[in-house]
């Protein structure tokens, strides 16, 4: 595998994750034009909002629950419906995973196993 490769592999890696309510999540980090459809859904005002955002884009991460995918939101009243539906068990295990996941491809950059330093 190319460092390039491993660079793409890691932006489109879904995440596997057990909520407290024994549900399995799968996750995965939103990309550019994922983010640009989700301030879209979410509106003017909303997107504004640092807090709310951060919650929705957490929400919008999720891509299964047990096993049924999911589209992502491209209404607020479907933000909305999937945080009511992950909750704070879904969203705290989200929320967790990716934080263990923390990386750009620019940190990457250089820092792959097998490149020369």
């Amino acid at each position: 595998m190319t460092p390039s490769d491993s660079v793409l592999s890691a932006a489109t890696e879904r995440l596997t994750v057990t909520d407290q309510a024994n549900r399995v999540l799968v996750a995965r980090r939103l990309n550019a034009l994922d983010k640009l459809r989700l301030l879209k859904a979410a509106g003017p005002t909303l997107s504004e909002n640092q807090a709310w955002l951060g919650v929705a884009m957490l929400a919008a991460s999720v891509v299964e629950i047990d096993g049924v995918p999911l589209p992502l939101p491209t209404t607020e009243q479907q933000i909305e419906g999937l945080v009511g539906r992950l909750g704070d068990d879904g969203l705290d295990a989200v929320a967790a995973l990716l934080a263990g996941r923390e990386h750009t491809c620019l940190d990457m950059a250089g820092n792959l196993p097998g490149t020369p330093t």
